[in-house]
């Protein structure tokens, strides 16, 4: 990255693995701040980190190139608005929150002097905590190549970084990766209990779902060829695996996977529209 100043607004979760991953890539701590109303989360993230951390988030993003905005939905037009007096025109904006539009974003951060704001609007999932993550990234027609570039950069410091050219794509993406991990730890669930009750030890029935999720992501990351090629070659015909599979596809799998994503994408334009009020 060249060197841009970075202010995160709110140090949760979220943004202490953003912050650990860019001083993971060498970023130096004096160009990291980052603000929270708690005593505490502040303390644990300076001693971490070796980040300024402030109470007022006007102190934190005071001098900062990109400012990340990684604060719960809810509380993200309260913010907005007080932070905007203070901005400069040409700060990056990056909004990690889920459900706020930039459009919602726009109006609360513009004042008469940068009446626009340079955005980009991400959506991250939950094993960005392992640096394991993807994100999909929008940015609005004010934000530089550079600016991008910074963008980019941000966010592959937890995981995969992939542009969209539509917003609304923003949906899409939380239906297949942001929710998309409740997916699969849900039938890492009914794949232990099944092995249990085929009298396996609760313990090496979990196990052994684990072991074979993680094998299989990484047999599929790493292959050349794509999911459904890789099924095939491990589905024999008459065989184990083929009795299974098709058991899956006889009670509806793929139309149940389709209707669940197309539930959480309407769901996600649900909540965009509710919280950018």
């Amino acid at each position: 990255m060249s060197n841009p100043r970075i202010a995160f607004i709110g140090a949760g979760n979220m943004a202490a693995s953003l912050i650990g991953g860019l001083r993971a890539q060498g970023m130096d701590s004096k160009l990291i701040s980052a603000s929270d109303p708690g005593a505490e989360q502040r303390s644990k993230i300076s001693a971490e980190h070796g980040i300024s951390v402030f109470a007022d988030n006007a102190d934190a993003v005071n001098g900062a190139d990109v400012i990340v905005l990684a604060i719960k939905p809810q509380a993200m037009k309260g913010v907005c608005l007080a932070l905007a007096p203070v901005l400069k025109s040409n700060q990056l904006i990056v909004s990690i929150a889920a459900g706020i539009t930039c459009a919602s974003l726009q109006t609360w951060l513009s004042t008469a002097e940068a009446p626009t704001r340079p955005l980009v609007r991400c959506m991250p999932n939950t094993p960005a905590l392992l640096r394991q993550g993807v994100s999909g990234l929008f940015a609005n027609a004010d934000v530089s190549e550079a600016q991008r570039q910074q963008a980019e950069q941000l966010l592959s410091a937890v995981g995969l970084a992939l542009w969209l050219d539509e917003e609304h794509l923003i949906d899409a993406v939380t239906a297949v990766s942001g929710s998309g991990p409740a997916y699969f730890f849900l039938l890492i669930e009914a794949m232990t209990a099944a092995g249990e009750k085929l009298g396996l030890p609760a313990a090496t029935a979990a196990q052994l779902t684990l072991h074979t999720a993680l094998g299989a992501a990484r047999m599929a990351v790493a292959s050349d060829v794509d999911a459904a090629e890789l099924r095939r070659r491990v589905t024999s015909p008459a065989g184990t695996t083929e009795a299974a599979i098709k058991t899956f596809q006889a009670g509806g799998f793929e139309a149940l996977v389709e209707q669940a994503l197309n539930a959480a994408a309407h769901r996600s334009a649900e909540l965009a529209e509710q919280l950018g009020q």
